[in-house]
């Protein structure tokens, strides 16, 4: 499924995306319709190394090189979902990797949002910079340890982990408004994401969302 017979042309990403999609809608992994249709908009494999193109749809993660993986859609998907975002929304990304899960959410925000990113690697971060610049998405891009958030475009109405952290940072939970969303992985050997919503006093309600399995932060 999602994995192409000969050198795919554009009608033939557009085709096997949206029947991705269809897939993910139908299996009950997708529900919200604004998160399906940003899954559509975004070409996933725009995003991939070009000899794993033909990949591209297929729900799975692909490797994009320096270590690092896109996660498979229907995690992008499902994290899309919890974060909650609206349009207008400034949303602060931890790990850009490729930029795939970065593009999606700018889908959500649309024009009147920013998605702020920050990543380790500067080879992908170059690299992502380059694609969002290609296909036309407005993403901010920082070089440096996503330990320390982006302070200067704070608050933050949400944010996410694209790695696995050990423990949420504190600057990333200070920086995000309260009411706001901050979704991580979280753990080593044993990974759980977790959905924390930040209350008046700057604590965090945690809601745990299961076993998964990331790239470590670094």
């Amino acid at each position: 499924m999602g994995l192409f017979s000969s050198d795919p042309g554009a009608d033939d990403f557009e085709s096997h995306r949206k029947a991705m999609v269809d897939r993910l809608v139908s299996h009950g992994r997708i529900t919200d319709s604004a998160v399906a249709d940003a899954l559509r908009a975004v070409p996933r494999h725009e995003f991939v190394p070009e000899g794993r193109r033909k990949e591209a749809y297929a729900d799975r993660p692909l490797p994009i090189g320096d270590g690092q993986t896109i996660s498979a859609p229907h995690m992008v998907g499902i994290m899309a979902e919890l974060i909650e975002v609206d349009p207008g929304d400034d949303v602060l990304e931890i790990g850009t990797g490729c930029g795939y899960h970065a593009a999606v959410t700018a889908e959500l925000i649309g024009e009147d949002g920013t998605v702020y990113s920050v990543e380790y690697s500067d080879v992908l971060a170059e690299r992502a910079r380059a694609t969002f610049d290609r296909l036309g998405y407005e993403v901010e891009v920082r070089i440096g340890d996503g330990r320390d958030g982006w302070p200067e475009h704070a608050p933050f109405d949400a944010a996410y982990f694209t790695c696995a952290a050990a423990d949420l940072p504190d600057p990333v939970v200070e920086q995000t408004r309260v009411g706001g969303h901050v979704l991580a992985p979280i753990g080593t050997s044993q990974q759980t994401l977790y959905r924390h919503t930040k209350r008046e006093d700057g604590t965090l309600d945690r809601e745990s969302h299961g076993g998964v399995r990331f790239v470590q932060m670094r």
